[in-house]
């Protein structure tokens, strides 16, 4: 018969966030608060112990740790980066789908994509970003976007650079294979054009919208390697987990990757603060453009 000695950290210690299995102490949630905030710029308010506790338990389970602060000792630790890397994944919200908010697909397509289109017909270059791709969902609506308009996009200088922080998410993206209740919200006849039934209710998206999206893993607040600007950007429903210097920093990050007269979608709950309030003029519900000089 197999016996387990008692853990002093273990839930149950008056000095608990939340009751569970683990003990999770208020340093321990400073600590996974600090890192989270530094790597990724996420905000996280002691309100959120339980979704960090219920989120992250799994990961002790599946590392055979018996406390929050193992955990952190080993994210701290000069070989934490891929826990690091897990723990973001852990705790940040991959929530998508195909053409989420479609006004601003609609403005893409019709406001937008006329004057990209006769660019790139005359030779020009035009690049789009989708700036928090999660499991390319995003992306892959802005590529049948741009090929409504433009069916010989992907022939054209014509690209769509797609970028996440979770390296699960830019590998799901890259693989392009999407359930049938995921596809569901493109429009039958678009789904027929550019998506391809893969068998077992998933479809596969088109070499066509392959050629026009590049997944890369890219963090909103480290590096930048991108030299090009963007005449369309996507960053939608991941400020809202910045803190305010946070967000007001993406934004004025973005208007100098922007070419004149660019545009940019947020999310439904967002707002552009800061100094780049002064440069982007509203064209739309929760769409800016970059005022032309």
């Amino acid at each position: 018969m197999t016996t387990f000695t008692a853990d002093p950290h273990r839930s149950g210690s008056k000095n608990g966030l939340v009751d569970g299995e683990f003990l999770l102490t208020a340093e321990d949630f400073r600590k996974i608060a600090q890192i989270l905030h530094s790597h990724a710029g996420i905000a996280l308010s002691e309100g959120k112990a339980a979704l960090v506790y219920s989120r992250l338990a799994k990961r002790l389970r599946t590392l055979g740790l018996r406390s929050f602060r193992e955990y952190c000792a080993l994210v701290e630790g000069s070989d934490g980066l891929d826990e690091r890397q897990a723990m973001m994944a852990a705790l940040t919200t991959n929530v998508t789908r195909f053409f989420r908010e479609p006004h601003h697909f609609d403005h893409l397509r019709e406001q937008v994509m006329p004057e990209l289109a006769a660019r790139a017909r005359a030779g020009g270059r035009v690049r789009l970003w989708s700036a928090a791709c999660s499991n390319g969902q995003e992306p892959y609506s802005m590529a049948i976007t741009v090929l409504s308009a433009l069916p010989e996009a992907a022939d054209l200088d014509v690209r769509i650079l797609a970028t996440d922080i979770d390296p699960n998410m830019v590998a799901e993206g890259k693989a392009g294979l999407y359930r049938e209740d995921a596809v569901a919200p493109i429009p039958l006849d678009l789904r027929r054009k550019w998506l391809e039934k893969a068998g077992e209710g998933r479809w596969s998206v088109s070499e066509q919208l392959r050629r026009l999206v590049s997944f890369r893993e890219l963090n909103l607040i480290g590096d930048w390697p991108m030299r090009g600007r963007f005449d369309v950007i996507f960053c939608r429903n991941v400020v809202i987990y910045f803190d305010e210097p946070t967000q007001e920093m993406i934004w004025k990050r973005f208007t100098p990757m922007m070419t004149p007269g660019a545009t940019l979608y947020i999310g439904h709950s967002e707002r552009v603060t800061g100094p780049a309030a002064d440069v982007l003029e509203t064209s739309g519900l929760t769409t800016y453009r970059l005022r032309r000089s």
